[in-house]
């Protein structure tokens, strides 16, 4: 049973895939200076990008776990959030408030899908 890990680093892989399921690490924004909604925005298209990339996609995300910053942003996040999720394909979540890695970072965004 082997394990097809991508985009290895020194301390971590951005997704792993094992018998058919699809890990990403905690995906964060690129440019950390837009606010919630557009933080939200990067870190879903990276989301898409490596889904794709695994042979998956949102439609296949079997849990998400969202970090904020600050829970009040939970309404911001949630609107970008609906808009980009499947209607009738809505995985199971959890959205939490955290210190994130970096203070600018208001949100991260962890999955786990199934491959098609």
């Amino acid at each position: 049973m082997s394990i097809q890990r991508m985009h290895v680093g020194p301390r971590m892989s951005e997704v792993a895939v094992h018998q058919g399921v699809v890990y990403l690490a905690g995906q964060v924004a690129d440019d950390a200076k837009a606010d919630v909604t557009g933080q939200t925005r990067q870190v879903l298209a990276a989301i898409d990008r490596l889904l794709a990339e695994a042979n998956s996609d949102k439609t296949r995300v079997l849990q998400a776990t969202i970090f904020l910053k600050s829970i009040s942003d939970f309404p911001a996040m949630n609107a970008v959030w609906d808009a980009w999720v499947v209607p009738g394909q809505t995985p199971p979540r959890a959205t939490v408030e955290a210190g994130l890695a970096r203070p600018e970072f208001l949100v991260e965004v962890k999955i786990i899908a199934a491959q098609r």
